[in-house]
Order: C-alpha cells, then sequence, then structure tokens
C-alpha cells in the first residue's frame, strides 16, 4: 500500500495546471510527512480554485466575507492546545485496519498564489509550494492562533520548504 496519495482536482480555470504543479503538491504532501515523522498510508485532497470560489468558501465555513489563500478541513482530530501531542498516536487512533488515514482537505486559490508571488517578489512554485506545506501543518494539527503557536508552525514551514529548495531568497 502507497504512504500517502494526493487526490488533486482543479475547478479554476484562470491559471493552467501543469504537470509540474501537480508534482510541487505531491513533493510538498510527502516533504511535510516526512520531515513530521508519518508513516503510515494517509490521503490529502487538494482542491485548486480561484479567488471567487474561495472567497465562497471563507465565507460560509469561517464566516470571513473575503478571499483567501488556502484554507485546511482536517479530518483527524487533535487536542486542542497543542501540547504533548503524539503525532503518531492520533493517527494510528483514526487509522481503521489496512486502509490509509484521510487527513483532510488543502483549497488553494491559484489566483491567490499567483498574486502574492508577485506581491513578495518570488516565484508562483514558491508560494504554491509554501501554502500547500502551511495547509498540510493545519491538516497535522498544527494553528497559528496563539504567537508561540505562529512561530512553531513557521519554522516547519521553513524547514520544509529548505528541504524542497524552495527557500526565500534573502
Amino acid at each position: 500500500m502507497k504512504v500517502m496519495t494526493v487526490e488533486i482536482n482543479n475547478s479554476q480555470d484562470k491559471i493552467e495546471v501543469v504537470p509540474e504543479i501537480e508534482r510541487l503538491i505531491e513533493e510538498c504532501v510527502s516533504e511535510t510527512l516526512k520531515m513530521e515523522g508519518v508513516d503510515i498510508p494517509v490521503e490529502v485532497s487538494v482542491l485548486l480554485v480561484d479567488d471567487h470560489q474561495i472567497h465562497q468558501l471563507n465565507s460560509q465555513y469561517r464566516g470571513v466575507d473575503a478571499p483567501t489563500d488556502v484554507l485546511s478541513f482536517p479530518m483527524v482530530e487533535f487536542e486542542s492546545n497543542g501540547q504533548g501531542r503524539d503525532l503518531r498516536a492520533v493517527l494510528n487512533a483514526a487509522r481503521h485496519g489496512d486502509q490509509a488515514v484521510l487527513l483532510g482537505d488543502i483549497v488553494l486559490s491559484l489566483e491567490r498564489a499567483q498574486q502574492q508571488a508577485r506581491e513578495y517578489g518570488h516565484s508562483f512554485f514558491r508560494e504554491v509550494g509554501y501554502l500547500v506545506v502551511h495547509g498540510m501543518l493545519h491538516l497535522l494539527g498544527y494553528d497559528h492562533e496563539q504567537e508561540e503557536q505562529r512561530l512553531r508552525m513557521r519554522q516547519k514551514e521553513e524547514r520544509v520548504m529548505e528541504a524542497l529548495g524552495l527557500q526565500r531568497d534573502v
């Protein structure tokens, strides 16, 4: 059985989804799982949308009437405080027999990623990669509500991005 399944669906037509983008998404999911020590079969769904679609989802699920860059919908529950979290134990508890653990869904606005790449002065691929890694960390129970959580999540994002060769130009 494969350790990782990434289902990528494109529901937007503003930005062409070339095979390199799909490969990048899979590499970002894989490297995030590797950095977190996930070694059991998991499944992740990535939906590629435009700003209008993500605006609707952001409004519906978060009550925020604006587009955003990425939304994550985890299927595995972690303790809210994140302290003493044993990722392997949580994922094993969520597993049913030999089936893969469904981690959840990442919704990514390619339109927003393209705008942000221009704003931040880096490549579109780097921005897409960062947003996928960010979404994956949310699926794995990380959050950034408090400053300590934000810093921890940022360090993990940067480690994964560096391993992928997508670190920021200094």
